[in-house]
């Protein structure tokens, strides 16, 4: 029975990851989860110097699911080739670090710190608010989209995954951008923009006002983005979005995507991401499935 795929040249014994942010850097989850059963971690998003995040508090739970505005707090990459990615090495698993920045200056930075670095992929996380465009994400324009790819990936020695915003009007607009402008694959939904009042306070739950909504309830619109990019684009996709076992990721995978990746369900049960992998072996074996390349895009 083969589970293996391959992403941009790269090959994961299968096609399940961690979503970035919620897994740390695999360091936090390692007593729980046998990182060498995973197909890859991939990393909180990691800037040029340390980010401190944004003011607490910052999660709340809401029905079917949670906010978050973290700001993307990290230790910087000074701090990530030190600690990070000597501990991730110990493993038998693929390394996709997140890159995050303000400026696609910072972005470039980054990348080119992990040029040298024995790193599998990186993941360009374009939901960053850009301070040179009054504070929009990079991944809401898709001229600017173009530019951040293109710009990265002239830099980048690791085949570059570009993840999309659901924040827009049309994903499939960004999908076919960020692949004309070179993007090896693209990994989509980030988080919908959302929020929570205390209405016995009389204010925002959050000190940010906004944030990142992510968990079973967005999957069915993470689930349909990814159909219609598979259907738009010709570079792997990386499916995420509200995944919580090993049903949820199939459908990722039926739709079109080639990797999934769990997020939210890591914070309410950390064994999540080896619970979906023996969860798409157990079907694999129960529908007679040689090859999981027969259920990749399977539903048209």
């Amino acid at each position: 029975m083969n589970t293996k795929v391959t992403i941009a040249g790269v090959e994961f014994k299968n096609p399940v990851m961690t979503a970035s942010g919620t897994f740390g850097s695999g360091m936090e989850y390692g007593e729980f989860v046998d990182l060498n059963q995973l197909g890859a971690v991939v990393t909180k998003g990691v800037a040029n110097i340390p980010w401190p995040g944004n003011p607490t508090p910052r999660v709340a739970e809401v029905y079917g699911g949670m906010l978050n505005s973290i700001g993307l707090q990290n230790p910087g990459i000074d701090v990530f080739i030190e600690r990070d990615i000597p501990f991730l090495k110990k493993y038998d698993t693929r390394i996709i670090v997140n890159v995050c920045g303000k400026t696609i200056e910072e972005y470039l930075e980054v990348v080119e710190r992990l040029a040298d670095t024995d790193v599998d992929m990186l993941e360009i996380n374009v939901s960053c608010p850009n301070v040179k465009e009054g504070g929009i994400a990079l991944g809401q324009k898709a001229e600017c989209l173009s530019e951040i790819t293109a710009a990265v990936k002239e830099k980048a020695r690791q085949p570059i995954i570009m993840k999309l915003s659901p924040n827009v009007t049309d994903i499939t607009e960004m999908a076919k951008a960020a692949e004309a402008a070179g993007a090896d694959a693209i990994s989509l939904i980030n988080t919908l923009l959302g929020t929570k009042i205390d209405i016995r306070r009389r204010s925002f739950v959050l000190a940010n006002k906004t944030g990142g909504m992510s968990g079973p309830a967005i999957k069915p619109i993470a689930l349909r983005m990814v159909y219609q990019c598979a259907q738009a684009v010709s570079i792997p996709i990386i499916g995420m979005g509200g995944i919580s076992n090993a049903e949820d990721a199939l459908e990722f995978l039926m739709a079109g995507a080639t990797g999934v990746a769990v997020g939210a369900a890591n914070f309410i049960n950390p064994y999540a991401t080896e619970e979906v992998v023996k969860g798409i072996e157990a079907f694999m074996k129960e529908e007679k499935i040689q090859d999981i390349h027969e259920i990749i895009g399977c539903v048209k």
